[in-house]
């Protein structure tokens, strides 16, 4: 995934602070700030012991820690989240720290964030007409759910998330494309600076040379559970299928139609009583809530490649 190949150091959302504190003496103690660490290298003995030996050497506390090391695989995963005093434990410092680490067990990703100290994730959403996915995004911004920064929002005309746009200084452009002309050059130039870019129900299929371009990860929310019903309208060929499981699943966009890497996916049953206006709600309220977990996850660091095709979400 390009989170692994090119963002090793920089930017977290904010997760969490534990403010300062008076101490028995009535002077104020440290802040202590909320970091994440994660790791991927080869599986070898003494990695979870390094890292637990170099976050209390510097007098930070591990909260927890995830571990994950796939049976017959020499490969490890994990996720470790800590708290520390940022005057006893510089920035600086903690990344050459996490970095020695990394080098010493040739980790193909060892990154370290510290939300509320880092800068949040900046994202740029493409959508066309359905706007249910992209409204859910910007309301979980505004609110804090998601902790990510917008740099902008490309879509189709409709007046009420233009209000909301404006209102909350959003920049937007109105860009109609088709298969003939899908306006990927103008697109790229708008998004640039984008962390990743977030597909709320964008109808338009990425070209290989956009993927390249931007070179960057592109989260995509998909109805159905993929495998399954790719290509377009696919709540209605689950609709006409008579499924009793409906689905949807949020995934990284590759050059492979609706084949990439999978981060979430939700299911709610439904049945013969239901009719195609009820099955579509019930979808929309899926995809809303599946986008907004990947969202999340990945702002956290909790997605991971494995495999090539998988993810590891811890």
């Amino acid at each position: 995934m390009a989170f692994w190949r090119k963002n090793f150091s920089g930017f977290l959302p904010g997760l969490r602070t534990i403010h300062s504190s008076i101490n028995s003496e009535g002077t104020a103690a440290h802040t202590q700030l909320l970091g994440i660490h994660v790791l991927h290298c080869p599986d070898v003995v003494g990695i979870v012991s390094k890292v637990s030996e170099c976050i209390a050497f510097r007098g930070a506390n591990i909260h927890s820690v995830d571990v994950f090391v796939p049976e017959n695989k020499q490969v490890f995963y994990s996720r470790s989240e800590f708290v520390f005093d940022p005057a006893s434990w510089p920035r600086d410092v903690m990344d050459n720290d996490f970095m020695n680490i990394g080098k010493l067990f040739q980790a193909e990703g060892s990154v370290v964030r510290v939300p509320n100290a880092d800068p949040k994730f900046k994202i740029s959403i493409l959508a066309s007409k359905q706007d249910h996915c992209l409204v859910d995004v910007l309301h979980g911004w505004q609110d804090g759910r998601l902790p990510v920064d917008i740099n902008c929002v490309i879509r189709s005309p409709n007046t009420h998330v233009v209000r909301f746009l404006e209102r909350n200084g959003i920049p937007y452009y109105f860009m109609p494309t088709s298969s003939v002309d899908k306006r990927e050059k103008e697109i790229l130039n708008l998004v640039e600076g984008s962390d990743f870019l977030v597909l709320a129900r964008y109808m338009q299929v990425l070209s290989a040379n956009f993927l390249e371009g931007f070179g960057k990860d592109i989260i995509n929310i998909h109805h159905g559970l993929l495998p399954s019903f790719k290509g377009g309208n696919p709540a209605k060929q689950a609709y006409d299928a008579g499924v009793k499981l409906i689905g949807a699943t949020t995934h990284f966009v590759t050059p492979e139609l609706d084949a990439g890497p999978i981060i979430e996916q939700m299911v709610e049953r439904v049945s013969h009583r239901d009719t195609l206006e009820s099955f579509v709600a019930k979808s929309e309220n899926l995809e809303k809530q599946c986008l907004r977990k990947a969202i999340k996850s990945y702002c956290e660091l909790r997605v991971l490649p494995y495999e090539g095709k998988k993810t590891v979400v811890f």
